[in-house]
């Protein structure tokens, strides 16, 4: 039984040259970067080429980019890094999140809570959406950062940020951007956005796990979560993991080249998935945020009156996701699909489908029949 793998919004396959570039870190270049030796030097070289490839993906500069081990590690240090400046200093700190942000972001400024920040959580409107109004009216004086995520990694849905970064721009207010989802599948520009900080992961890009990065605009100050000799300029101690941010800096450079085709590809395919499930069901089937603007491989649908969870057993052969956030005893409790209003009926049958540069025509036709046969067995 071949697997079709519509799961590319967890996790990329690693591209096959990437996989060659970081190949030789793992054995012939195996030292660290800060030796005085020849061999040192050129792994050292290597690592900065990484980099400036990641830097340009973004249109930044290279010492703007502060490799990581992680997207969730990425947002960690801009959220905590932040919290950690102004409450050393013993000044207040109040910290503000969406309501459908990734546990990353969520969970990282519920903790921030514990450490005496206070934190809010702007609601977003039926389709996902945050509206600049509604985050003006949370923002107080001593508000230090906002966090939200450019694209949710379960419906798709592409935040307003540039309007965002006007509302934190005229109160003084830093701005994070969880793109771990939009890198490598939409143009991403931390300067055209206006966000002051921004996080991204190789292995939603085709590059490797255990690589990620985070944009620090000039000017903005964090205190490290990693402690030690001084790393990644000063904020993330550690032997440097080169094999990993080479990959990454690969894959950067794979993706920014292609990005327009890549779009263009995925978007027709998503579109080709949608239309053969809903002219196929009877019933009424949702695409939830499928009205405003979404990521192009992205399609979060709801197979009305079964389980997303009974229904994606019956299909053994596709790859894919109940929900970003996980289902519990069949029933479909995205805390994003919560924040949006959807009814409960209207939310137990979504499955996210995520498509990739290896998905292929023939995959989503095989993929649209299995799950049409599927939601008729459960349904009669």
């Amino acid at each position: 039984m071949k697997s079709i793998f519509l799961d590319y919004n967890s996790t990329t396959p690693i591209a096959p040259s990437v996989q060659e570039a970081m190949l030789p870190f793992m054995a012939e270049f195996f030292a660290g970067p800060d030796g005085l030796y020849a061999q040192s030097r050129a792994i050292e070289e290597s690592l900065e080429d990484a980099r400036g490839q990641v830097a340009h993906l973004l249109g930044v500069t290279s010492d703007e980019i502060v490799f990581c081990g992680s997207g969730t590690e990425s947002c960690n240090l801009a959220i905590k890094g932040v919290a950690a400046t102004y409450l050393q200093q013993e000044k207040p700190c109040h910290i503000v999140v969406s309501a459908v942000e990734h546990p990353a972001v969520a969970q990282t400024a519920q903790f921030c809570r514990t450490l005496g920040c206070e934190v809010s959580v702007v609601d977003v409107d039926r389709h996902g959406v945050v509206n600049p109004e509604e985050l003006a009216r949370v923002l107080r004086p001593e508000t230090r950062l906002v966090s939200i995520m450019l694209a949710n990694d379960e419906t798709g849905v592409i935040q307003p940020i540039s309007q965002l970064a006007e509302v934190c721009q005229q109160k003084d207010v830093l701005l994070h951007t969880d793109a771990c989802q939009a890198a490598g599948k939409i143009p991403v520009n931390p300067n055209q956005l206006g966000v002051d900080l921004l996080s991204l992961s190789a292995h939603k890009f085709y590059g490797p796990k255990g690589a990620a990065a985070l944009f620090v605009g000039e000017g903005v100050t964090l205190n490290p979560l990693i402690h030690g000799s001084g790393g990644e300029h000063g904020l993330r101690s550690g032997c440097e993991n080169v094999m990993a941010w080479v990959g990454m800096g690969k894959a950067a450079n794979l993706v920014g080249r292609s990005l327009d085709a890549s779009a263009e590809k995925l978007s027709s395919l998503c579109k080709q998935l949608t239309q053969k499930l809903m002219t196929s069901i009877s019933d009424r089937v949702i695409v939830h945020g499928a009205a405003v603007q979404r990521i192009p491989n992205t399609l979060c649908i709801n197979f009305p009156h079964v389980s997303a969870q009974q229904l994606l057993r019956r299909v053994p052969e596709i790859c894919a996701a109940t929900s970003a956030s996980g289902s519990v005893g069949g029933t479909n409790c995205s805390p994003v699909l919560q924040a949006m209003g959807v009814p409960d009926e209207d939310k137990e049958g979504t499955i996210r489908l995520s498509l990739g540069w290896y998905t292929s025509e023939e995959e989503v036709d095989r993929a649209a029949e299995l799950l049409i046969h599927a939601w008729e067995s459960l349904h009669h």
